[in-house]
């Protein structure tokens, strides 16, 4: 199946690796039959690779539920996002739908998609985030003009979505074991382990993922290798982390740091991709 170009990201999520693609490629194992990704946020690595077989999950039931759309739905949901207005008006109405939750249930799920993909676009720095009650939080970002209806990534991304066998769901990453098998290529791609207080950003779902998770994280990857299955990781290269993953193979890679409060310290960062296997 050859790649689209135009098969790209929809959306701007919290550790998206579209800037690191050219790094992490030439790490992937040789010869691998199908892909997984547990954690996929705004699909940038899967995206680019294009693979013909892939079971992708995530525990943000509203991101799968884009994809969901993006794969059945997409000239509705074209036709949707068309009528919503870069407005602060609009936006703060559309972004209030889901603080009644009775009236946000009877919602279709492209009117719940568009939604998504509209707050994503005109919210301040395009991020996604939820407060402890699930509520979309971010603000208006009063951009001039964003692109909200990318009609011909949604598009692509729709063709390639069913042209390849692509498998969707949501919940959490440890769930997705029982559907791979030796021969299957797994990269996670969690929340990171945090290099300092500030900068441990977990809204993009309700509750976090602390020490505890990253312990259990480390578990299934072992789970993963004493199965024969390939696996590659991404987090931080925090002295925790570094431990951790101390018996499998790691490489220290930079990248740039997106999300600060302070546009100064959006610099580069040290980060590790930790592997189970030789190229």
């Amino acid at each position: 199946m050859a790649k689209n170009k135009l098969v790209a990201p929809v959306l701007k999520w919290v550790g998206g690796k579209r800037q690191l693609l050219d790094t992490l490629k030439p790490l992937f194992p040789k010869g691998y039959k199908s892909y997984c990704e547990p954690f996929i946020g705004g699909g940038a690595v899967l995206f680019s690779i294009q693979p013909k077989n892939a079971y992708v999950n995530d525990i943000n039931a509203e991101l799968i539920n884009v994809y969901n759309v993006i794969q059945n739905d997409v000239d509705e949901l074209i036709e949707l996002l068309k009528l919503m207005k870069n407005d602060s008006k609009f936006f703060y109405e559309i972004r209030d739908w889901d603080r009644d939750r009775e009236k946000y249930q009877s919602l279709s799920e492209v009117q719940k998609a568009a939604r998504i993909i509209y707050l994503n676009k005109t919210c301040y720095n395009g991020l996604y985030r939820v407060n402890n009650a699930g509520e979309f939080n971010s603000p208006f970002g009063s951009y001039k003009n964003p692109n909200i209806v990318n009609e011909p990534v949604l598009r692509a991304v729709s063709n390639y979505f069913n042209k390849a066998n692509i498998h969707f769901t949501t919940g959490d990453y440890s769930l997705v074991l029982k559907n791979i098998t030796k021969g299957t290529f797994v990269y996670l791609d969690p929340p990171y382990d945090p290099i300092s207080t500030s900068s441990n950003f977990t809204g993009y779902s309700r509750g976090g993922f602390g020490r505890e998770e990253q312990i259990r994280l480390k578990a299934f990857c072992d789970k993963l290798d004493s199965k024969g299955i390939k696996f590659m990781l991404s987090n931080s290269a925090t002295e925790f982390i570094l431990d951790q993953y101390q018996n499998y193979k790691i490489t220290r890679v930079q990248a740039k740091r997106a999300i600060n409060s302070i546009g100064s310290k959006r610099g580069n960062v040290d980060e590790v991709v930790v592997t189970n296997y030789e190229r």
